[in-house]
């Protein structure tokens, strides 16, 4: 995926979840946040981030946040992105080869996964999570709780009992991980369910991604580690 209108600027102060104040070209301009997980160790003051001039002039906020800098490593925050690269990642054949049909945001009875896809013989249910939390090279999901994920975890562990193939991929957004792995430290109920849905079926895989300041795609597979430390 590419972005276009790319700034770069200083991180200043975040008044709240969805948006953080930047410095500009020496001045103090408001971006929006487009991801409203904590990301507390990426937006730290003075951090380099890379922000989006909108698109419309009619916008509350003229810019998004997409990038931050920690360290030497360069990491997306956009939360759409990692839908967005999984889905050309899957129309190009690498979860299921030549496949028929791709769709985004896909019914399943009450429920809403972030794909379905299917080949002339296999059909498969997907949910995607975004992971920005990085310690020397070991990455975790969540930042924060999510029963809404564990809630995505139950309802594809219910499609392989209906006979289906069913995904959890976590889009890595950044290069040169060690491995991934639940957050056990701040919410254990996702990692339990995690587990339960791998010894249930479902299929637990870990990307990560080449990020530059206007593109992300998806690189390679990084190990899964599911046992609690």
């Amino acid at each position: 995926m590419q972005y276009d209108r790319m700034l770069e600027a200083v991180f200043l102060s975040r008044p709240n979840r969805f948006v953080a104040l930047v410095r500009l070209d020496g001045q103090e301009v408001i971006c929006h946040v487009k991801n409203t997980g904590r990301c507390k160790e990426l937006l730290v003051p003075g951090a380099t981030v890379y922000i989006q001039k909108a698109a419309s002039p009619e916008r509350k906020t003229a810019y998004d946040l997409i990038a931050v800098r920690k360290g030497t490593r360069l990491i997306n925050m956009d939360a759409a992105a990692p839908n967005q690269v999984v889905g050309e990642w899957a129309r190009a054949g690498h979860l299921l080869p030549e496949p028929t049909l791709v769709k985004a945001e896909a019914r399943r009875g009450a429920s809403r996964l972030d794909f379905y896809i299917e080949n002339a013989t296999r059909k498969a249910w997907v949910e995607v999570k975004g992971v920005t939390l990085e310690e020397d090279g070991h990455v975790r999901f969540p930042d924060a709780p999510t029963e809404r994920g564990v809630k995505h975890l139950s309802e594809l562990e219910a499609c392989v009992r209906d006979g289906y193939e069913a995904y959890a991929i976590f889009v890595i957004q950044m290069e040169g991980v060690k491995d991934f792995s639940p957050n056990w430290a701040t919410h254990p109920a996702f990692g339990e369910a995690l587990v339960k849905a791998a010894a249930h079926g479902v299929q637990i895989i870990a990307l990560d991604c080449h990020v530059e300041v206007d593109a992300m795609s998806i690189r390679q597979a990084v190990p899964v580690v599911l046992e609690r430390v």
